[in-house]
């Protein structure tokens, strides 16, 4: 290609990006799981901004609700998480999704889940949760690791063993139990073998006192759009009760994929006997 016409291409879009609009967001997207509040000296510091122009933006936000102040730092507000929720209730996905999760969750009493990919992470986008005494640490809208779940394993089966590379750059993965992968080879022969299955059953894969099986949940192109699955408070499901569950997670599964017209190939399920996939 022309190297000529690429560099007018992205001259042409940078025209109309708005730099203050630009700089509030980068602002915004500093904010995660560990960095829950930040000063506005910091801000400067990792956006490389005058502290004047940060001030003048966390102003703009604070004043529209996105941002609220924490002593002499500032925290995400609540504009964002309605903001959040908003995009959610907009998902085509947890609008025919949540119908399903609450037909399995009656039927099995365990917490149901939704969840999508964000690059390294997976979303919580929908949940359902029996009326028993166990609750689970995750709500909508959690964030966690994809290459330590049980639910980002099934959502990282489409990728290439490139393309989990250019995902995951770095040498050694993070670490959060026994069971994480600890290399990108590692990981992709792992997803590899999850892809044949056509299920996940892990138990204690990412929290020892907690299993999780989980299904593709695949959309019109055959793409995997989400994962589902089923949080079990025990460190070892029984026996007994495998088959079982694991029948029901994919029939929802695929029961979700059809709604969201999802129609596979002749000849491309595989039957796979469930003594041998664990």
């Amino acid at each position: 290609m022309n190297e000529s016409l690429v560099d007018d291409g992205a001259a042409s879009a940078d025209k109309y990006i708005v730099p203050a609009l630009e700089r509030g967001l980068r602002l915004l997207g500093e904010f995660n799981r560990e960095t829950r509040t930040i000063g506005a000296p910091e801000f400067a510091r990792r956006l490389n901004l005058p502290r004047s122009t940060v001030f003048r933006l966390l102003s703009t936000l604070e004043s529209l609700g996105f941002v609220e102040r924490s002593g002499n730092d500032y925290r995400l507000g609540l504009s964002v998480l309605r903001l959040g929720f908003e995009y959610i209730s907009s998902l085509e996905l947890t609008e025919l999704g949540q119908p399903v999760l609450q037909r399995l969750c009656d039927e099995i009493r365990y917490p149901c889940n939704l969840v999508v990919r964000d690059g390294r992470f997976i979303v919580y986008v929908a949940k359902v949760t029996p009326p028993t005494p166990f609750s689970s640490a995750v709500h909508v809208g959690t964030r966690l690791p994809a290459h330590a779940t049980v639910l980002g394993r099934i959502l990282l089966e489409d990728l290439t063993l490139a393309e989990l590379r250019a995902l995951y750059p770095e040498e050694h993965l993070e670490v959060f139990s026994h069971s994480t992968p600890k290399t990108v080879p590692e990981l992709f022969n792992m997803v590899e073998v999850d892809r044949q299955r056509g299920f996940v059953l892990g138990e204690g894969f990412f929290e020892s006192s907690i299993s999780s099986i989980a299904a593709p949940v695949r959309g019109e192109t055959g793409q995997i759009v989400a994962a589902l699955g089923v949080t079990i408070p025990s460190g070892h499901i029984e026996d007994t009760r495998i088959d079982d569950l694991v029948l029901k997670v994919r029939a929802s599964a695929d029961a979700l994929s059809r709604l969201l017209n999802y129609q596979p190939r002749a000849g491309s399920a595989k039957a796979v006997s469930l003594a041998t996939a664990r």
